[in-house]
């Protein structure tokens, strides 16, 4: 998979999150599928919780995929193979979304182009968590790097 760059933001704090989520609504064609990827606690739950507005958006680790009116969110944390993918028959829950977060979902992403609709363009959001910062009343900042990916 190659990724172009679109936009990066640094020293990211959790109040900082609608302005990432508006610049993001704006540089991304829709419908979208934005593969989120940081380290474990690097903010990607938090991310689509700034993202839907809605606070009490879980992490779908454990159903594995979490929907609403226009967003599919998936957890692929606990997927250890592409033919998992499959099983979770994604076209139908997509059908009429606008954007698609995968947490976990740049080793899976082959798999994910060939079972989202053509229609779809494809984004990665990397998550960084910088060191530092424990002073800061929201923790360290995080540093987010948007690109696009394609499979040449």
């Amino acid at each position: 998979m190659n990724t172009k760059p679109i936009r990066d933001w640094k020293k990211v704090y959790k109040s900082d999150l609608s302005y990432i989520v508006y610049e993001l609504k704006d540089l991304t064609k829709t419908p979208a599928m934005v593969i989120l990827e940081g380290d474990l606690g690097a903010g990607k739950t938090s991310f689509v919780q700034a993202f839907t507005g809605d606070a009490e958006t879980l992490s779908p680790t454990y159903s594995i995929l979490s929907e609403s009116k226009t967003l599919l969110h998936a957890d692929l944390y606990r997927i250890e193979k592409n033919e998992e993918i499959l099983q979770l028959e994604l076209p139908i829950y997509l059908e009429g979304k606008q954007y698609f977060f995968v947490e976990w979902g740049l080793k899976f992403s082959r798999r994910l182009l060939r079972e989202i609709p053509e229609t779809f363009s494809v984004y990665l959001l990397e998550i960084k968590v910088n060191s530092g910062g424990s002073d800061h009343p929201e923790g360290p900042s995080r540093n987010f790097f948007l690109s696009s990916l394609h499979d040449d």
